[in-house]
């Protein structure tokens, strides 16, 4: 499948999946529980994207400082915006998602993998290049 139907898919899916486990959980705790519980990983989760977007930020400047280019933290920093606005989002299933984005265990996790993943595809002094990307010519420097 392509990404734009996974992606369509999820939209479509999601709101099924988060009704149907506060339904579930409205029936076994209640509807006033159930409401008090999305309303507090709201505000546990804009608690946590507040606090781990400073410590983000903080590692960014020391990188900098240090003359190393921050780039975990430059991919940790939308996975906090991803995951902040899933926890703002009521619903349970997104709450799992969102926490995982914004614990940094997982969330240094989730950026390793992505960093990994791309430097692999677009390494720009890869030294296996194909022989499509290769122009050969010569030079001739004429006064």
């Amino acid at each position: 499948m392509k990404p734009l139907q996974l992606i369509f898919i999820g939209f479509l899916a999601i709101p099924f999946v988060e009704i149907y486990f506060l339904l579930q959980m409205g029936s076994i705790i209640g509807a006033l529980a159930t409401i008090f519980l999305v309303v507090f990983t709201a505000i546990l989760g804009a608690f946590l994207l507040k606090s781990q977007g400073l410590a983000t930020w903080q590692r960014v400047q020391e990188n900098l400082r240090r003359g190393q280019f921050p780039a975990s933290e430059m991919i940790e920093g939308p996975i906090l915006l991803v995951g902040g606005a899933l926890l703002l989002t009521p619903g349970f299933f997104t709450d799992i998602i969102g926490f995982a984005c914004l614990l940094p265990i997982t969330r240094t996790a989730i950026a390793r993998y992505i960093l990994a993943q791309n430097i692999n595809k677009q390494a720009p002094f890869n030294n296996a290049a194909k022989e499509s990307d290769v122009l050969e010519g010569e030079f001739k420097q004429e006064d």
